[in-house]
């Protein structure tokens, strides 16, 4: 569905940001992208939806390709990126009329805008906020209006940017529901964090170090197989608690779970 095909990637020249990047996203997978500060996660996001451009290799949308300046529109209809920032994405003054500006940029007819709307918002459990302005809402209920504003668009793909990387634990956890309640209605999600508990509810993770992907697979075989701090970042805690009691019990994708059970062995 999407293909990096040996993609390179540099602000100033020769000083890579990006390096020979080649992998498939699938359709209907839930990925997750780590890497430490500084590792290209947020230049790999842009390139995904056709912010930015290959220096070399390719981006491929299904036949779409971001070299294409007649493919963009059709990538950026079809790759919804939600930043880390949600403010950034702000424009209008009120929830309701933010969602609506993407939907009349797209040329959606105005008979179908109202149910989008009220569809999008209902999947973030905002739609009590549709005429509250988004400035002075909480940091969470800025980053829900954000995503409602891109999957009112209906893309195939979702990608999430650090979207939880200024929120709290209730926050996180409100987005991280949002995001495997799209990908179970068949919704293909990208999910770039650097909080390593969120990624244990994914189908497959990469790793991303120094411009390069050094590891594809599950999050299972990346606990068991890869030293994180040598890419600065840590074992989740319930990886840490289940490592520490040295029991075999299998980790579970809700890492809440995961500690119940461990403690209820112990």
């Amino acid at each position: 569905m999407l293909v990096f095909d040996q993609v390179d990637y540099h602000y100033r020249r020769g000083v890579p940001v990006l390096r020979q990047l080649s992998f498939t996203i699938r359709q209907g997978e839930f990925t997750s992208i780590i890497g430490g500060n500084g590792s290209g996660k947020s230049t790999l996001a842009k390139l995904m939806n056709g912010l930015l451009q290959p220096r070399e290799g390719q981006v491929k949308l299904g036949q779409l390709n971001t070299l294409n300046p007649e493919d963009l529109r059709g990538i950026r209809e079809r790759a919804g990126l939600v930043f880390q920032n949600p403010e950034d994405q702000f424009i209008t003054t009120s929830v309701h009329d933010e969602v609506v500006f993407g939907l009349e940029n797209l040329r959606v007819p105005g008979e179908q805008i109202a149910d989008r709307v009220n569809e999008a918002l209902r999947a973030v459990h905002m739609e009590e906020y549709a005429e509250a302005m988004p400035h002075q809402l909480s940091g969470g209920q800025k980053q829900r209006v954000a995503l409602a504003a891109v999957i009112a668009m209906k893309p195939a793909i979702l990608i999430v940017d650090e979207a939880t990387s200024m929120l709290d634990p209730q926050g996180r956890q409100s987005i991280l529901d949002v995001l495997h309640s799209l990908h179970r209605q068949g919704m293909t999600i990208i999910h770039i964090t650097h909080h390593m508990e969120e990624i244990l509810s994914s189908g497959r993770v990469l790793l991303l170090s120094r411009g390069e992907i050094v590891f594809d697979g599950t999050p299972s075989a990346l606990f068991g197989n890869v030293s994180l701090a040598e890419h600065s970042l840590a074992l989740p805690f319930a990886v840490r608690l289940h490592q520490a009691l040295g029991l075999r019990a299998p980790l579970c994708a809700d890492w809440k779970e995961t500690i119940t059970g461990l403690w209820s062995m112990s």
